[in-house]
């Protein structure tokens, strides 16, 4: 799609003092093909629902990630690859580190400048409100009163969606309460996280499912059915790990088949494809980095390089175009069952959290095959 009218006027500025690469990415597709006002294209016929086809993605512009500012203060080649990440669409995370109130104003913010004036773009943003204390302290009980305010900031960041256009990836990670303090208390918050967000008129909710290298298919479906998926457009794949998106593809497929087996049919699925541009498996990341630290696994230092961090597919709803070279049952399976290709991993961070890294984003946006 071609972007909001406000990115056309930008490259004009752009066309005049950058190079053809940086005018080309600013200026061209990002999520399809552009159909106006606040009609929805069916991204493939098997799949004539998809919620975020069509129309226009947003892209942030504020300072939150550092992202944009590097970018508005670079020039020349600097300039072109930080826009191969400041002017695409990706997801900001909303959590613990906000009260309930300053959810509310921020997303109301985020939302607004966002959109830009235009009810119709599609603004993407991950819930992460689980760990008040880190996930580090995943076996440290959440009091009742932990669990209320949960709820209230839930409450309060629904409230600020209200009827926007909005995608949202609830809880990245939350795989990590299964090994942790009760589970079955993170899955209840959650659960009631996403029936909050799918009763928003223009919300499609995606809860957190893990990786193809990380839980089981019975893992993961059983502990979508006690999170919220029958509430939920569908689950998210891939926020912290760096598989392939072929690879969770065929996951996902699967989990959607034990969902439907389960009695929740229809689910479809996102896959963050930030960072697995050269995919690798966590057991595949620890065989090569012994001491290393995979949340902040090691950028790549050539084009040809593989098995290390660098940006994945561009943000899109166009999941089986033949550019991403998918083999022809996983492309049918793209087509069939997945919404969109996001970015909620965020390889330009450090340990994809804060704060923003300068020289890891160039990294990252000079090796990618993309």
């Amino acid at each position: 799609m071609t972007r909001h009218h406000t990115t056309r006027r930008a490259c004009v500025v752009l066309l005049a003092g950058l190079a053809a690469v940086l005018a080309a990415l600013a200026c061209g597709s990002v999520a399809g093909a552009s159909v106006g006002g606040t009609s929805r294209v069916a991204a493939y016929p098997q799949n004539p629902g998809n919620p975020l086809a069509g129309g226009t993605w947003g892209v942030y512009r504020g300072s939150a990630d550092g992202v944009y500012p590097a970018y508005q203060r670079a020039t020349g080649t600097r300039k072109a690859l930080l826009a191969k990440v400041a002017l695409r669409p990706r997801v900001r995370w909303f959590g613990t580190w906000m009260s309930a109130a300053q959810a509310n104003a921020k997303i109301r913010d985020y939302i607004t400048t966002t959109q830009a004036g235009d009810p119709s773009v599609l603004v993407q943003l991950a819930v992460f409100r689980l760990w008040p204390h880190g996930e580090g302290a995943k076996n440290r009980p959440i009091t009742v009163a932990e669990q209320d305010a949960y709820r209230r900031w839930v409450d309060a960041a629904a409230q600020a969606i209200g009827g926007s256009r909005v995608a949202v990836v609830l809880e990245p990670d939350l795989a990590v309460s299964l090994g942790g303090w009760q589970p079955t208390v993170r899955e209840a918050l959650t659960a009631y996280a996403a029936h909050a967000f799918a009763q928003l008129p223009q919300t499609s909710v995606y809860i957190d499912a893990s990786d193809s290298d990380w839980l089981s298919v019975p893992q993961a479906t059983n502990m979508l059915l006690a999170s919220g998926i029958r509430e939920a457009r569908g689950f998210a794949l891939g926020a912290t790990h760096y598989s392939g998106t072929a690879e969770n593809i065929a996951y996902g497929r699967n989990v959607v088949a034990a969902l439907a087996a389960a009695g929740v049919p229809d689910r479809h699925f996102v896959i963050d494809t930030a960072d697995n541009g050269r995919p690798f498996t966590w057991l595949q990341y620890w065989a090569a980095h012994p001491h290393g630290d995979f949340d902040n696994a090691e950028p790549c230092r050539s084009t040809t390089q593989v098995r290390c961090d660098t940006l994945g597919i561009p943000p899109t709803w166009e999941v089986a175009d033949a550019r991403w070279g998918l083999p022809a049952d996983l492309q049918q399976a793209a087509a069939t069952n997945v919404d969109g290709y996001l970015w909620f991993g965020r390889p330009w961070l450090y340990r994809q959290a804060s704060p923003f890294k300068l020289g890891r984003t160039l990294k990252v946006a000079a090796t990618t095959p993309y």
